[in-house]
């Protein structure tokens, strides 16, 4: 019976992936920028659904999200794009392996994530305008300053580079915090998607695995006036670490 299971909802995230490249190709090239980011919402909350991943949003800080903002999150998994776009849709920077990931990749793309190389400064400098001229139009840029994926309970160094695109947008910079847990409370081991793990692999021990709680944490946004990149990046970074409650030195690539 638990095999029948997994298999149906393996079925059923093919046949939605299916049905996210059909919408990307043919309903995408119809619609406005409005249209297509609640079917990106739709199509994330349907996603997570399938592989058993229930989202809260949590602010411990009662405080309110900025309007306009640059926001950054710790980063754990391929699901945290879905887990955030569930809440509201945004449009990512991500490293540029994931647009060769089998279908996730193409989807990633058509719904507006921006690709860098890791180590390619002139990547960054390509696309830095391209951010700044997004937030100034209104769209909310997402990216995770990691770089790239850590286990649950560690945070890698943030990268400094893209936080300033909120300086020169004059806008602050909104942190969140998110981590994988069980029924327990405990971090769930196959929210974890490190080392040499490929896509697929991670895919099918999610479904296989007991379902998962993803926990947002909106924290107080940082003002950015006056600041220079790399403090952003300390107070962004030490912000989250306090809210996963992470005990370790501040660290800044």
């Amino acid at each position: 019976m638990k095999q029948l299971r997994f298999a149906l909802r393996l079925a059923r995230v093919l046949l939605h992936l299916l049905v996210g490249l059909w919408t990307c190709a043919t309903v995408f090239p119809l619609t406005d920028s409005a249209g297509r980011q609640r079917r990106i919402r739709l199509w994330s909350i349907q996603l997570l659904a399938i592989c058993r991943v229930r989202v809260t949003l949590r602010n411990p800080q009662d405080s309110v999200a900025a309007a306009r903002a640059l926001i950054v999150a710790n980063h754990v998994s391929w699901l945290d794009i879905f887990v955030i776009n569930s809440i509201q849709t945004c449009q990512f920077v991500a490293k540029s392996d994931i647009r060769d990931w089998p279908l996730i990749g193409w989807l990633c793309e058509k719904g507006g994530t921006i690709f860098i190389a890791r180590g390619k400064q002139r990547d960054v400098r390509r696309i830095f305008q391209g951010l700044v001229t997004s937030i100034e139009a209104g769209a909310r840029v997402a990216f995770f300053p990691e770089g790239t994926t850590a286990a649950q309970g560690s945070l890698l160094p943030f990268h400094a580079n893209l936080f300033e695109a909120a300086l020169d947008a004059k806008v602050p910079v909104q942190p969140y915090a998110l981590r994988y847990l069980d029924e327990h409370g405990a971090l769930h081991p196959a929210a974890d998607f490190i080392g040499d793990m490929t896509f697929a692999e991670s895919m099918l021990a999610i479904l296989k695995a007991p379902s998962m709680r993803a926990e947002l944490i909106q924290l107080a946004p940082i003002d950015t006036t006056g600041s220079h990149r790399r403090d952003l990046a300390v107070l962004a970074r030490t912000s989250i670490a306090e809210a996963l409650e992470i005990t370790e030195k501040e660290g800044v690539a």
